[in-house]
């Protein structure tokens, strides 16, 4: 039996997967300092998982963590974009220093796979859409997607000077239920909707024309799983999205009509680090990991808005 260590498991990506591996039979190990990782992720899924507390910038802890393991999903990561801007430092020793931990422990230890979640924002402002793996990367407008392209290169090297098998998969806007609404640096979806249930107008930063590619978090899951079963696959970079993009207004009303509501947005000026359009181009999964997108944009929204009113529930229940 595989044995697997999920780094950030108990964040929104990460218990997902989690979740998945144990319907699947697997036996996983988690490592997540719960800095944006939850205990109630876990908790929602069921099986028997291994908890380690603590920190991939601990180097020793990172050794402890692989030991007797089989393949490694690094998810664990500072990934906000505009909290990057604010601590660079910070960014890159968790993202860069802390793959870099993991990788070298993976190495002595024998590892089999090592999958590292990238993302889309390591191709920058470049104007081309959609956006295909072929591209030069321009991580320019963030020290966030500066330490992605640098795990990227740090996991290619891996694999080409120490023959660890490695693959890299930039992720699109995922999306989905446990996504956290109420922090600072929310991702759009969960926060828009959050607040349309709350009666409340949402806040769109800029002009509301940039688009992005929202990709529904079943899917992302379904092509990690399959990155971490696949073979042939070491050294790639692949990117993981939908391959049609939506407009933040487009969304806003999208989801208006959805939850029957008419708050109208309010705007403020752009966010730093902000891009204006992503869309990826996905015929190297297609090719390689037979990966297929299952959900469209309104199918993931009415499953994100169903698994979120549940959540309310459950919530004012415990009160």
């Amino acid at each position: 039996m595989t044995r697997y260590l999920v780094t950030g498991g108990a964040g929104f990506i990460g218990s997902h997967v989690v979740e998945t591996l144990l319907n699947r039979g697997k036996r996983v190990r988690v490592l997540d300092n719960f800095f944006t990782g939850k205990r109630e992720n876990l908790e929602a899924v069921r099986g028997d998982v291994e908890l380690i507390e603590g920190d991939v910038r601990d180097g020793g802890l990172c050794r402890e963590a692989i030991g007797g393991i089989d393949a490694v999903i690094h998810l664990a990561a500072l990934h906000e974009v505009v909290r990057s801007v604010e601590c660079p430092l910070e960014t890159h020793e968790v993202n860069v220093t802390g793959t870099l931990n993991l990788l070298a422990a993976a190495r002595e230890a024998g590892i089999q796979k090592f999958v590292f979640a990238s993302s889309s924002a390591v191709y920058g402002e470049n104007p081309v859409i959609p956006r295909s793996e072929h591209m030069l990367p321009s991580p320019t407008a963030s020290p966030y997607a500066v330490s992605k392209l640098a795990g990227e290169h740090y996991c290619q090297m891996f694999w080409s000077l120490y023959g660890l098998d490695t693959v890299c998969l930039r992720f699109f806007n995922v999306y989905g239920p446990r996504q956290d609404a109420a922090s600072t640096y929310a991702a759009v979806i969960p926060k828009f909707i959050s607040l349309l249930l709350a009666e409340s107008a949402p806040t769109i930063y800029g002009d509301g024309e940039q688009s992005r590619d929202f990709t529904f978090i079943a899917d992302c899951v379904s092509a990690v799983l399959a990155a971490c079963e696949v073979p042939g696959l070491s050294g790639m970079v692949l990117n993981v999205g939908t391959g049609y993009r939506t407009t933040v207004n487009e969304l806003c009303a999208l989801l208006q009509k959805i939850l029957h509501t008419d708050r109208s947005p309010t705007y403020a000026p752009p966010q730093p680090g902000d891009l204006p359009h992503d869309q990826a181009d996905i015929e190297q999964a297609q090719r390689f990991l037979t990966y297929r997108p299952q959900y469209d944009l309104l199918r993931g929204l009415h499953e994100t808005i169903r698994h979120m009113r549940l959540a309310q529930v459950l919530a004012k229940s415990r009160v």
